[in-house]
């Protein structure tokens, strides 16, 4: 609303009688608008930035002033854990797209970020064999790993080894 003010207010002074038909008007109503667009503009709030993660990746993200309040859209797909008052740690859980917010101590905002969470492509194949579907992990030979939109009875594969392996290495 305001910026819709002062670009009638530019207007109105743009097209005055007096400065018309004189170089030195046409110059300073050059001025003048440029004078007021930046004003515009600086009134226009920013759009918020963009993390990008992986899944299963962490993001360091560090904020200008100390947070209070740490806010995820859907956590089901990012979280963010507070390291420090001034360090969060994004980490990407699924597929998708969120929002983090962070508030300072009197609710006013220190950061308004989209979060996308993408797979990572690091030796990753993926095998269809009609509707199913496992993904490899190719660093340097071929292995089954846990990824999502996996075939349920790949990724249960995966994930039963994965969890024996894991405690038969846990002391009893």
């Amino acid at each position: 609303m305001v910026a819709l003010r002062r670009a009638a207010l530019v207007k109105e002074v743009l097209f005055m009688g007096s400065f018309s038909g004189s170089k030195l008007g046409l110059v300073a109503r050059m001025a003048l608008a440029a004078a007021s667009l930046a004003t515009v503009l600086a009134a226009v709030p920013a759009q918020a930035d963009t993390i990008s993660v992986a899944v299963d990746r962490a993001k360091v993200l560090r904020i200008s002033r100390p947070a209070d309040v740490v806010i995820v859209g859907n956590p089901a797909i990012a979280d963010a854990t507070v390291q420090d008052n001034q360090t969060l740690i994004i980490t990407g859980k699924s597929f998708g797209t969120t929002n983090l917010i962070v508030l300072d101590s009197a609710g006013q905002s220190i950061a308004d970020s989209i979060v996308t969470v993408t797979q990572s492509d690091d030796g990753l194949v993926t095998v269809y064999r009609r509707a199913s579907r496992q993904t490899l992990s190719c660093t340097p030979d071929c292995s089954p790993t846990l990824a999502i939109g996996d075939t349920g009875t790949a990724f249960d594969a995966v994930n039963s080894q994965i969890s024996a392996h894991g405690s038969s290495a846990t002391p009893k």
